[in-house]
């Protein structure tokens, strides 16, 4: 499975963005994660194969939301009232034989897209 990320830039503190993962094949359960400057990457969201579970960090619970078509092959996450500490490399994974979304233990990783939020 191969995965695409896309939807990052620069956005204002407040701000909104969309992301958007597609995947080349089947993918099991998916998920965010992101990686700021200087820090370890980290579990953002994640969504079971249905849909119909979601998980998120802390961080970003009741900001951010994650979902997913599978008709598309393609998760999404909603990134809304972006703070400037949501800046990060914003990374998508999938597992192969998961279903349900896990905060770590994902087989394929995508490329990284940068979100910048300004102050």
């Amino acid at each position: 499975v191969q995965l695409q990320a896309s939807g990052g830039g620069l956005v204002q503190a407040g701000g909104s963005l969309r992301l958007s993962c597609a995947a080349s094949g089947c993918a099991n359960a998916m998920g965010w994660f992101r990686q700021a400057p200087g820090k370890e990457r980290e579990f953002a969201a994640g969504i079971s194969w249905s849909g119909g579970m979601t998980n998120y960090a802390e961080s970003v619970k009741g900001r951010f939301t994650i979902s997913r078509d599978n008709a598309k092959n393609t998760v999404y996450l909603q990134m809304n009232s972006l703070k400037p500490e949501d800046t990060a490399v914003y990374y998508c994974a999938a597992h192969s034989r998961v279903s349900i979304p896990t905060t770590a233990g994902y087989d394929y990783w995508g490329q990284g897209t940068q979100v910048t939020v300004s102050s």
